[in-house]
């Protein structure tokens, strides 16, 4: 008999968390280490939501429970603020606090899959979406992407792969690990193929407010108003305000979806620590000032390791247009000689990278994109420019 349930036995590690994790101990052991892997800015929290975190550490009532779904007043500040940055008007009672992106991503297709359901999942995706999807009995069914398309799924693809099984279409824009954004009229059209189908979309939001150059974010149900009961939204405080760390996320959706998926939190975690959703609720309701800085440091960061990426032979690389990540396709560096040795897949290449440059970034593989890799510019421009040269070195 397996000691391991086949569910859990079956799940892989984050491979951007086992990355970072292992550039940290080679960090620890006194390596010069370099790590573009984990995707979280590198500016600390605005301090007036850590201030907001002190106070309410103060006050009694948020040493005790409170409701699961979240507390009141974070979740209309949170329909706020989703009407004042996506123009997508919703009530209190359709938010679900959770804890952290993640789990609201978990949730989401807790409440939407039955065992067998499909769902479309173009590719490169976010390392943890296949695994939420198989954990809550659904189908991944995965739709290939490539940069000479831009990454983006198209109507033509999103018709052929769906069955009469097809519950949920999974749409992200800005893009991890691509970078790339959807246009409104891409978004829009879509969202209207999901309603003539009668298939699900959940759209994870996460990286709205991190765009570049002329590439804005545009919320599918605000363009698709008849797509609104048949879509979740998905959020959190992790990117936009640089709380990766502090575990708050959410899910708006039509009233049923959200009073099952409350029902299933009070079960598997209670309430969000108080203490974080009190400091969410500062970031929610403030001023973007502190973002508008932090996405001007991402443009300009992005733009440099583009052009770098772009200047070593064997690797090419699109403009990031969103969120804080190159996805170059490094397919040319594969089966040729590097200082020794010789790389056949990402893996090999990024193991390869991470022994003999001391930089470590995640292998398109985790990301059911082989050939390609995602380097996060979300660090210091001169460790950034630092990795990226290692690179050009040791292939060169």
């Amino acid at each position: 008999m397996n000691r391991t349930s086949k569910r859990l036995a079956a799940i892989a590690p984050s491979a951007t968390l086992a990355v970072d994790a292992k550039a940290k101990a080679l960090q620890a052991a006194g390596e010069n280490v370099i790590g573009f892997g984990a995707g979280e800015p590198d500016f600390p929290t605005p301090a007036h939501i850590v201030e907001a975190a002190v106070t309410a550490c103060r006050d009694p009532k948020n040493h005790r429970y409170s409701p699961a779904g979240g507390l009141p007043e974070l979740k209309q500040a949170i329909a706020e603020k989703t009407l004042r940055d996506s123009g997508y008007q919703v009530d209190a009672a359709q938010v679900l606090v959770t804890n952290g992106g993640k789990h609201a991503v978990f949730t989401a297709f807790a409440a939407l899959c039955d065992p067998g359901d499909e769902v479309l999942l173009p590719a490169p995706y976010w390392t943890t979406y296949p695994e939420a999807i198989t954990l809550a009995g659904g189908v991944p069914v995965v739709i290939d992407t490539a940069d000479e398309t831009g990454f983006k799924v198209t109507i033509d693809q999103l018709d052929a792969a769906v069955t009469d099984r097809t519950k949920v279409l999974l749409f992200v824009s800005p893009d991890n690990p691509s970078g790339a954004v959807y246009s409104p009229a891409e978004v829009k059209a879509i969202g209207e193929w999901a309603v003539e189908r009668g298939v699900w979309v959940i759209t994870d939001e996460i990286y709205e407010h991190l765009t570049y150059g002329g590439h804005a974010f545009a919320s599918m149900p605000t363009l698709v108003p008849d797509l609104a009961d048949q879509c979740l939204v998905l959020n959190g405080v992790a990117k936009t305000y640089a709380m990766t760390g502090w575990r708050v996320g959410w899910l708006i959706g039509p009233n049923d979806i959200v009073k099952a998926s409350t029902n299933f939190q009070s079960h598997a975690t209670s309430n969000v620590s108080n203490v974080a959703q009190r400091a969410a609720l500062a970031a929610v309701a403030g001023s973007l000032d502190d973002v508008v800085m932090m996405r001007d440091a991402f443009t300009r960061r992005g733009a440099n390791m583009h052009r770098m990426l772009n200047d070593i032979d064997g690797v090419s690389c699109i403009e990031p247009q969103g969120a804080f990540y190159c996805f170059p396709n490094v397919s040319g560096l594969l089966g040729r000689p590097i200082n020794g040795q010789t790389a056949g897949t990402t893996l090999e290449l990024a193991d390869l990278v991470l022994e003999q440059a001391k930089v470590a970034f995640v292998p398109g593989e985790a990301f059911g994109a082989p050939g390609y890799a995602r380097f996060s510019f979300a660090l210091g421009d001169a460790d950034m420019e630092e990795g990226i040269r290692r690179i050009a070195e040791l292939v060169s």
